[in-house]
Order: structure tokens, then C-alpha cells, then sequence
């Protein structure tokens, strides 16, 4: 009796006004590690407040358009969300001390293995990937270690940014699976207000614990703040949110490899922190990784079954 036939995972392309709101979520988080490394004030302080004013703006569109909704969410989808934020928590717990450890480029190139644990989680979820997708997918991942020019000679500092970056990875997977289950059930303002509460809440504990300062910062750090908050939590990760109900995790996490060619660029012309001579031939890598995943994607793909 032959074995039954996992169902596959959708690599369907987003419409094209999703497709739209995910390139500019993904310039927008493509600022994160750059603005993070310049903001003088402890990691993981940063990654709080950037997220209560994250849940504080998404908040106030609770107030004025979806009070109803939020009364009547059930207990799954709060279940959802709020581990959506646990996660979340997690990833900005291990990431953004990482940006301060190792160079942007190596962050955010190592952090880009989320692509390869979404799949991985969508594959122990009982879904199954093009085999030309797991090929793409190593072709990108290989491409941003290439771009990254992670050296693990560097320091031992280095090493522990670098092992950082890549639990952030594991962490962003998470959040990224989870979220899209739970955007199935509620809109975008009433997911990130509870995600991102709950992930400022966790870091909040955090800080507290570890005694890291949550003011008395310079104005240029206020600002700097402000500006990671727009760019990345805002029209970054609050957008990916958004796309995420018409998009597979596994495809989200593979556009968000383009962050790290972004993030490196910037880095390189504000940070002056210059990318290794692999850089090119990384973002090659890349390009065309991303390609042959396109090109795998199943037009006719079987809904992914509930992970109830």
C-alpha cells in the first residue's frame, strides 16, 4: 500500500497589490539593522519600545474601526496571536543584541535562514515543497552567507552575533507560520495591536530583569527610534502581517531575503561597514535562488491542512 501524498505547500504569488505592500515591507525592514546599530541605547530597550509604539499606532485603529471585532475575537484566535508575540518576542530577543555583536550585513544575512526553518516547519506541518524550491532555497540562503561574509575567525563577539542572528531566524519562522494562521481569522490592526503587545511585554520583563535603561537617552536615539518604529514595525513587519493572508509563510520569508542586500548597502554608506568582495556574487546567488523558486511554485497547490 503506497504511502499517502502530503499535500503541497502553496508558492502561489501574491496579488499584485499584496505583492506591492510586501516590497515596501521589505525596504522597510531592510533599515532595521542599520538604525538599530546606530541607536545608542541597550538592544533590547530598543526592540521594546519599537514595539509598544508599535502596539500603541495599530491600537488606535482598534478604537476607531474594529472595537466589534476585537470584542468578539475567540479564544483561538487570541491563542494565536498571542504566541505569534511570544515568538516575536524571541526574535527581537536574539536578533537585535546580534546587530550589536556583528556586523549588520553578517545579522541580517544569518538571520535570513528563516526561510529555510519556514520551510522546514511547513514540512514537519505535513506539507511538502517543490523539490526545485528546496533548491532555490539553498541557492538564496548561500547567496545571503556569501553577501553576510560571516567569518567566524572575526572574534568571539562576532561568533556569539552571528549564532544570535541565526535563533533569530528559527524565532522568525515561528512567528511568521504562526501569524499566518492567525490572520486567517481577524484583520491586520487587531493582530499586530495583541502580537506586538504582547511582544513589547516580554521584552519590557526582559529589560527589567537584565536592568537595561528604558530612558535617558540622547535625542538623536529618540528620533532614531521613532524612525525604526516607522520603518520596520510599521511598514515592515505590520504589512507582512497584511500579505499574510493571501501568502504562504515560506514565500514571505524568501522575499524577505531581499532585506539583506538592503541592509548591507545601507550600512555600507552610513555605517561605513563595507560588504566583503563575496558581496556580488552573493547577491547573484540570491537572485537567482529566489528565481527558482518562483519558477517551482505549484499553481495548483492543495490547501495546507489544519495544523488543528
Amino acid at each position: 500500500m503506497s504511502p499517502p501524498v502530503q499535500p503541497a505547500e502553496s508558492l502561489v504569488l501574491p496579488p499584485a497589490r499584496d505583492a506591492g505592500l510586501l516590497a515596501v515591507a521589505v525596504a522597510g525592514v531592510s533599515a532595521s539593522g542599520p538604525i538599530m546599530a546606530a541607536t545608542a541605547a541597550p538592544a533590547l530597550a530598543i526592540a521594546f519600545w519599537r514595539n509598544a509604539l508599535g502596539a500603541g499606532s495599530t491600537g488606535l485603529l482598534i478604537g476607531v474601526r474594529h472595537r466589534a471585532e476585537f470584542a468578539a475575537l475567540h479564544r483561538r484566535g487570541w491563542t494565536l496571536a498571542v504566541l505569534a508575540g511570544i515568538f516575536l518576542a524571541l526574535h527581537f530577543g536574539t536578533w537585535v543584541p546580534s546587530v550589536k555583536f556583528t556586523s549588520v550585513a553578517s545579522a541580517t544575512g544569518l538571520v535570513a535562514t528563516q526561510s529555510i526553518f519556514t520551510g522546514l516547519i511547513a514540512a514537519a506541518a505535513g506539507r511538502r515543497l517543490p523539490r526545485a524550491a528546496w533548491l532555490g532555497m539553498a541557492l538564496a540562503l548561500l547567496g545571503t552567507l556569501f553577501i553576510a561574509g560571516a567569518d567566524f575567525d572575526v572574534s568571539r563577539r562576532a561568533v556569539l552575533g552571528d549564532g544570535l542572528a541565526v535563533l533569530g531566524g528559527l524565532f522568525a519562522a515561528a512567528y511568521v507560520t504562526v501569524g499566518g494562521r492567525a490572520r486567517q481569522q481577524m484583520s491586520t490592526a487587531v493582530y499586530t495591536t495583541i502580537c506586538y503587545a504582547v511582544c513589547a511585554l516580554g521584552l519590557l520583563v526582559s529589560c527589567l530583569l537584565g536592568r537595561q535603561s528604558l530612558s535617558g537617552y540622547p535625542a538623536r536615539s529618540w528620533l532614531l527610534i521613532a524612525a525604526v518604529t516607522l520603518s520596520a514595525q510599521l511598514l515592515g513587519h505590520s504589512l507582512i502581517n497584511e500579505v499574510l493572508h493571501s501568502t504562504s509563510a515560506t514565500l514571505v520569508s524568501l522575499a524577505v531575503l531581499v532585506e539583506v542586500p538592503g541592509a548591507a548597502l545601507i550600512a555600507y554608506f552610513w555605517l561605513d561597514q563595507r560588504p566583503t568582495s563575496w558581496a556580488l556574487p552573493g547577491l547573484l546567488l540570491l537572485i537567482a535562488g529566489l528565481a527558482v523558486v518562483v519558477r517551482a511554485r505549484d499553481e495548483n497547490a492543495e490547501p495546507a491542512p489544519d495544523l488543528d
